[in-house]
């Protein structure tokens, strides 16, 4: 995930979860929403922006630099500290047989493979691949059975000598056999495999996969064979940059570009290294996605917004041309020749509710929460001011237009404040109780003796007085009716406000919602849209990198009614702690969690939202259970039966008594969720598989251990000549198609000479 974004990036592998136990029947789950449509996986809601040109229209030459947020530790992405800079050079430089379209569905890649498919199901599932006959080693040996078998027993999980971050899928395999000829494989399974397709992409040669030595160390620091349109010439750490060159041994379509750099270059310097003309191709920030905005032409309309307008009309980009400021002017200059392509990640942030201790161990507190958020209203917070599709996420296992999707929200319901409240009346807390007073640093609600994390600020502002709660009220949907308006006719001053708000923040590092004016943006009102660090953590094997993404608009009032009376239990008013990074980079992601804590009082709950280090945020607060309340973003998959498993897997205690959680944050989990996953990946009908995902995914969203909110945006700032490479949404990208535009074809601009 990324914390939105930060968060953990999953790896073929999958994700965990805890202790909360939804009994089965206990709620009855609707029908599955949309159902009654031949194809509940609808569209993506957008698609590429890649500057997309036919290959006669691509100059032959050039290199393209192109910004990464790291120089990799490792080459081989089964290994733990794989990261999205690992995936880009495997996308180059292996092969994969199987790549995502545009919907994020995996097809055959017919540059290594001519056919694959089950030739046998009794008494055993066989795999036959038939591999494109011109498929080579870039030492001139054939890709065959012999790479195959070496993958599968390094993978196996059966030699713990080799040090491999994932084996799912590859523990399932019986044997692996030449077929009739060398370029055939057979791959017999010992158990029924749906994922089939996830496997030996990408595939390494026998020489790195064939030892355990040559597996732990020898791909870290380079890859001496390799088969893909490019191949790894240098990994340069002192300059920080990875140089890949044109593999003379391609037997598919030529690569139109000579080179490859990736360039190690954090986010927040992206920016000045694009207007230096030092970069091609790179994620960016809203921020400085507004300033190329400025430069640019508008853009006309295309598919990486389907549904809302494209380019430079939407709010993001910037005040009129026509009224810029002569700085304006000056760096619009300086960034002219660029524009940003635009579209959706496959990943979506959620609001993890963490529901081992505490209040949130009461699964009728957790739906509670569920109940009281507005996810339309906070997808619209981050993703109109970008022009981008405000639909909030419906799944947990998939994303609008991958094969598996289906809106299971209904499962929990909608955005209902009196629900909300019933459900808290249920599990003990009411209003109007009273309330002890409580002793310095003792924690109101939540976890109980849960001390403060490393890199916590863990004291708390005085709260005002209860007896002020009553007349709050019976005034609040007056007074939130009143900021709306005032947020309205106030609006340019909007800016200068959140300035003052965020300088007058404590140094203490928490804050009660709802008391000193803190809620709502007083800190992220400055444009920044964006919780955007470049961090990622945990499993990196499976997202393919991007930015972190929690972004908001400016000005956006604060929801009717923030103020309400606290509920409470036992003489304690339920109060949750919200951990939220306390970064440069993540003022809006801070604003998202403040929206949500205005809509959770509405509803009573309070909300004391902690700001912690960004180094420890994900390590020492999501990882080891340290906090009521979070966000962070998960990468979805094509493959969720093998791949989101151990996100959603109920925790089991580990033999040492602690509890395995593998990836499973919020440590709610049940039992009837593993077994659909269980059935879902061993039946090989297509069909019923995706119905068992999609009634996990239903029982999931029961269970409300967390809550998606929305698809994370996709800005990358490209050169305009650059043709095929931006904003890649599910696709993966086609590497020898990437280059610079011919002259007369598009922009002036040149291909960079390096």
């Amino acid at each position: 995930m990324s914390y939105d974004g930060v968060g953990p990036r999953p790896g073929r592998t999958a994700v965990m979860r805890a202790v909360a136990f939804l009994a089965a029947g206990v709620l009855a789950v609707p029908a599955l929403a949309g159902c009654s449509d031949p194809d509940p996986a609808g569209k993506p809601l957008a698609g590429q922006d890649i500057g997309a040109a036919a290959r006669d229209r691509v100059a032959d030459g050039g290199t393209l630099r192109w910004a990464v947020d790291a120089v990799p530790e490792t080459l081989n992405t089964f290994q733990s500290d794989a990261d999205a800079t690992t995936t880009r050079i495997a996308q180059a430089t292996l092969p994969s047989m199987y790549r995502l379209d545009q919907n994020g569905r995996p097809e055959r890649n017919p540059d290594y493979l001519e056919s694959a498919k089950i030739v046998e199901t009794e008494p055993k599932q066989v795999v036959l691949y038939k591999l494109n006959q011109q498929a080579v080693w870039s030492d001139g040996r054939e890709i065959g059975a012999a790479d195959f078998a070496a993958q599968w027993r390094a993978l196996s999980g059966k030699d713990s000598a080799y040090w491999t971050a994932r084996n799912a899928g590859y523990d399932r395999i019986e044997r692996i056999e030449r077929g009739k000829g060398d370029l055939e494989v057979r791959v017999t399974f010992a158990r029924p495999y749906a994922d089939w397709r996830s496997l030996f992409s990408p595939l390494y040669p026998k020489e790195v996969m064939g030892t355990p030595d040559s597996f732990n160390d020898g791909a870290r620091r380079k890859l001496k064979v390799s088969a893909g349109p490019f191949a790894l010439q240098k990994i340069d750490r002192r300059n920080d940059e990875v140089r890949l060159t044109r593999n003379p041994r391609w037997w598919g379509q030529r690569a139109k570009l000579n080179e490859i750099v990736l360039r190690a270059v954090p986010r927040d310097e992206r920016a000045a290294e694009l207007a230096a003309g030092r970069l091609d191709l790179a994620e960016i920030d809203p921020a400085a996605a507004r300033r190329i905005a400025l430069a640019a032409p508008p853009r006309a309309a295309t598919a990486s917004a389907a549904g809302s307008a494209a380019g430079s009309a939407s709010p993001l980009m910037g005040p009129d041309r026509r009224r810029m400021t002569p700085e304006q002017r000056r760096e619009a200059a300086a960034f002219r020749g660029f524009e940003v392509r635009k579209s959706l990640e496959p990943t979506y942030t959620q609001l993890a509710l963490n529901g081992a201790e505490g209040a949130l161990a009461d699964e009728r507190v957790r739906r509670a929460v569920a109940r009281a958020i507005d996810r339309k209203e906070l997808a619209k917070l981050v993703l109109t001011p970008l022009g981008l599709p405000a639909e909030p996420v419906g799944s947990h296992l998939a994303l609008s237009g991958q094969a598996a999707y289906a809106d299971n929200s209904g499962a929990i319901g909608g955005q209902d404040t009196k629900e909300a409240q019933a459900l808290l009346a249920d599990a003990g807390w009411v209003r109007g109780g009273p309330i002890k007073e409580e002793k310095k640093g003792e924690e109101a609600a939540g976890p109980e003796g849960k001390k403060a994390g490393k890199g916590e600020k863990p004291e708390k502002k005085g709260e005002k007085a209860d007896k002020d709660a009553k007349k709050a009220d019976k005034d609040a949907e007056k007074a939130g009716k009143g900021a709306e308006k005032d947020s309205e006719k106030k609006e340019p001053e909007k800016k200068d406000a959140a300035k003052d708000s965020e300088s007058s923040d404590g140094d203490d590092g928490t804050y009660i919602v709802g008391e000193d004016n803190k809620a709502d943006g007083g800190e992220g009102r400055e444009g920044k849209h964006l919780a955007q660090d470049g961090k990622q953590y945990g499993n990196k094997q499976l997202q393919p990198g991007g930015a972190p993404g929690a972004y908001a608009p400016q000005g956006t009032p604060a929801p009717a009614g923030a103020a309400a009376r606290p509920v409470a239990k036992d003489g304690k008013a339920l109060m949750l702690r919200f951990v939220v990074p306390a970064g440069e980079g993540s003022q809006t992601l801070r604003t998202v969690a403040d929206r949500i804590g205005l809509m959770l009082e509405r509803v009573g709950i309070r909300t004391a939202i902690t700001k912690v280090s960004d180094e420890s945020y994900f390590k020492d607060h999501i990882a080891s259970g340290q906090y009521d309340l979070a966000l962070y973003s998960w990468p979805t998959s094509a493959y969720p039966a093998t791949d989101a498993r151990p996100i959603y897997a109920k925790p089991v205690p580990a033999a040492d008594g602690s509890l395995n959680v593998e990836q499973n944050y919020t440590r709610v989990g049940t039992d009837q969720v593993d077994q659909l996953f269980d059935q879902a990946v061993g039946t090989l009908d297509e069909s019923e598989s995706r119905s068992l995902i999609r009634k996990a995914d239903s029982r999931i969203w029961a269970a409300a251990g967390s809550i998606p909110l929305f698809q994370r945006p996709q800005l990358t700032a490209a050169k305009t000549n650059v043709a095929n490479a931006g904003a890649f949404g599910f696709g993966t990208p086609v590497y020898q198609d990437m280059g610079f535009l011919k002259k007369g074809t598009g922009p002036s601009a040149t291909a960079s000479a390096d």
